[in-house]
Order: structure tokens, then C-alpha cells, then sequence
């Protein structure tokens, strides 16, 4: 089996756990070339494994959309949702072929000048204000408008991002097989609004009310700064990100591990 992986983090690639998983997979027979991009993926590879953290799976994630590759997220980082696996699993999971291939759902952003294929986001869209001002942003969900939001900010997350910047803004956390979209304002002045889930068949505008010139725009990890005259349209897009999930790997147990979520110290044995 041929494999491609991908390293953002230039620290890593002398990393001991790194260079022992390497050698391992080359044990096992495994065919391992490295990558930078999309276009260095090399002839009949299968799989695109992600070494780091979640932000370096974003990045893997754009370069695996492109090949049409699927792509496993192998952790070297901190928290790791997406990069949830450890090194120690990796092998013996290819070995015996114990893994699986889950569809996430994926958004894309339009509506200014931006460069081929890097308008769609796994996580989320968000946009930020740039200056002191509060920023008013106004939403339509398939044409009908929210109250205007004044606020530091405001994002767009799919069910996989639910458990990225929109859980820190306030927002649900979302199994990440669930079809909706997020919208999470990121500290608003006006309190009494809450984040929206929507179905990810909704069309979303986003335009602005700014003093200053420009908006800050991020898609994923990939930022840009654009007019704050801007008109943004976001949607599901109808392809998927193919994420190799291994065998033993549940959600609801990463929830508990990576988020302590429901830790109840008064009920801790002392």
C-alpha cells in the first residue's frame, strides 16, 4: 500500500516519535513518500496521513480535497479531534485494515476574489473585525435576515467544527455525521442573541455595517482580509472530505477524554 504524509510543523520531521513511525510502516511494508502539496502527491498512493495536531489536518485536509485522497489524522499535537489517533495505532490498524472511511460535510465561501480551492472549509468560515469597532453583521438565512449582529465577530461551522471555535464561542457540540450548520457569534455586545443551527441545505449571506475597511476572513487556518463591502455567500457543498477513522475510534469517548466532558469531581473515588 502506498501512502503519502504531510508534516506543517518543520520541528517534527526529526521528531523520534515521528521518524519510529516512519520506520515501522516501512517495516510493515508499507510504501511512505512525504508531501508538500497537492501536486507532489505521488502516483497510486491511497491515503494521506496528517502528522501533528488538528491544525495540520485542516491543512492535509485541503491538499487530500484536491488528490481526492482519503486522509488520517495521526497525533503529535495537543487536543486532536480531527488528529485523534496516536502513532502507536497506526500500523497494526493498516495492517489489518481496521478502519473506515466517514463523509464530513464541508462549507464553502464566496462573493470576492479569492484563489482556486481555497474557499472551502472543513471547520468553519468566520469573519473577525479588524479595528477597535464593534462589527455589525448582518445575516440571511435563505433570504430571510436575523437581527443584526454587533459583535467581535461571527462563524459559519460545520458538525466537525462544532467541537473547534464555535464550541469556544458558546456553541453546540454536534455529532459529526449531522447534516446542520453553525452560527456562532464571537463575543457579542448585544447579549440576548444565541448560536443557530440550521440545516446545511441553508443558503447564508454575511454583509457588514464597519467603520473600518476592511474584514478580517478566515476559511479553516487560511486567512485574508477583504473589503468590508464585501457580500458573502456560505453553503454545504455537496463533496465530502473522506476522513479514515480507525476501528476502535468514538466520538462520544473523545468527548469525555479530550473535554472531560460531564467530570463530576464530587462523585471522583478520593
Amino acid at each position: 500500500m502506498k501512502l503519502a504524509y504531510y508534516i506543517k510543523d518543520s520541528r517534527l520531521e526529526l521528531d523520534p516519535k515521528v521518524l519510529g513511525l516512519l520506520a515501522e510502516l516501512g517495516a510493515a511494508g508499507f510504501d511512505v513518500a512525504p508531501v508538500t502539496d497537492e501536486d507532489g502527491i505521488p502516483a497510486g498512493a491511497e491515503m494521506l496521513l496528517s502528522f501533528g495536531g488538528d491544525g495540520t489536518f485542516l491543512s492535509a485536509a485541503a491538499i487530500a480535497r484536491e488528490a481526492s485522497l482519503p486522509v488520517l489524522g495521526v497525533n503529535f499535537g495537543r487536543l486532536g479531534f480531527l488528529s485523534e489517533n496516536k502513532p502507536g495505532e497506526i500500523v497494526d490498524a493498516l495492517l489489518r485494515k481496521d478502519y473506515s472511511i466517514q463523509k464530513r460535510g464541508m462549507v464553502s465561501v464566496s462573493g470576492w476574489s479569492i484563489a482556486e480551492g481555497t474557499g472551502y472549509a472543513l471547520n468553519e468560515i468566520c469573519v473577525l473585525r479588524q479595528g477597535a469597532a464593534m462589527l455589525g453583521i448582518d445575516v440571511t438565512i435563505d433570504g430571510r435576515p436575523l437581527p443584526t449582529y454587533w459583535a467581535d465577530g461571527l462563524l459559519v461551522a460545520t458538525s466537525s467544527g462544532s467541537t473547534a471555535y464555535s464550541l469556544s464561542a458558546g456553541g453546540p457540540i454536534c455529532m459529526p455525521d449531522a447534516r446542520v450548520l453553525i452560527i456562532s457569534p464571537v463575543a457579542p455586545h448585544n447579549l440576548n442573541v444565541r448560536p443557530l443551527v440550521v440545516p446545511d441545505s441553508a443558503a447564508v449571506t454575511i454583509s457588514f455595517r464597519s467603520r473600518d475597511d476592511v474584514v478580517r476572513l478566515t476559511v479553516d487556518n487560511r486567512g485574508f482580509n477583504i473589503p468590508a463591502t464585501c457580500r458573502l455567500s456560505v453553503a454545504a457543498v455537496p463533496e465530502t472530505l473522506d476522513m479514515v477513522v480507525l476501528g476502535g475510534s468514538n466520538f462520544i469517548e473523545a468527548l469525555h477524554a479530550r473535554l472531560l466532558w460531564g467530570e463530576d469531581v464530587r462523585n471522583n473515588n478520593q
